[in-house]
């Protein structure tokens, strides 16, 4: 899951940043609202913490312009200012829900999971493909009932290769989904751990499922 972080308090964004990754989330940071919109039109985001008060262009702003664009991405404000008017005037702008600061981060933590529970099918909580079941809500994974012991990074590849099964998933593609946008390209990382899913897979019985596509990238294939 791919969350954009609109902050421009430098502290505020590093304390969000670093808890969403040690969760297991892919995290951008924008300080401002022109780098937000920028970002949001070249990335597919799962969720976008907005903050209102921003340099070059507020979060009101940022979020209408997405929403006249037509982009659905779930929006959560964050702001220190609480008043009714601004709640009203944050979801009027299209913004999913509103958290006051300072909150606690179990609260915050909890609003992303309720965003992910919204919205239609390529937002389902449980996937299933052949024995493989992945619910994306408890992070657990599991062959044939058999429970996965998968890091964040792995729970990230096999989660975005049952979204796209059967497709042939390049490297870029999956550095840009499963690691942050700064991630060197020319990195072996993406090969490291596929290969490490690869084998929990194979302990667990589906192994097979998981191809490499010589010279392009991987592709989850056929169950046995």
């Amino acid at each position: 899951m791919k969350i954009l972080v609109v902050e421009d308090d430098p502290k505020v964004a590093g304390f969000i940043d670093h808890g969403l990754k040690e969760e297991g989330y892919v995290v951008d940071v924008a300080p401002d609202g022109d780098e937000a919109t920028m970002m949001a039109h070249v990335n597919d985001y799962d969720v976008i913490l907005l903050d209102v008060l921003l340099p070059k262009k507020s979060g009101f702003q940022v979020a209408t312009e997405l929403r006249r664009e037509g982009r659905s991405t779930p929006i959560l404000m964050l702001t220190s200012r609480d008043a009714v008017e601004d709640v009203v005037r944050g979801l009027d702008a299209g913004a999913d829900d509103y958290l006051a600061k300072p909150f606690k981060f179990d609260e915050l933590l909890a609003r992303i999971r309720a965003l992910r529970r919204r919205g239609g099918a390529e937002r389902l909580e449980v996937l299933r493909y052949g024995p493989i079941m992945l619910d994306r809500l408890h992070h657990v994974a599991t062959v044939d009932d058999r429970r996965l012991d998968l890091t964040a990074k792995e729970f990230q590849l096999l989660e975005h290769f049952m979204l796209h099964p059967g497709e042939v998933v390049r490297r870029t593609t999956l550095l840009e989904k499963v690691w942050d946008m700064h991630f060197d390209p020319g990195s072996n990382v993406v090969d490291v751990h596929v290969g490490n899913l690869r084998r929990k897979l194979g302990r667990a019985g589906g192994e097979s499922v998981l191809e490499t596509v010589r010279g392009v990238g991987f592709r989850l294939g056929a169950p046995a």
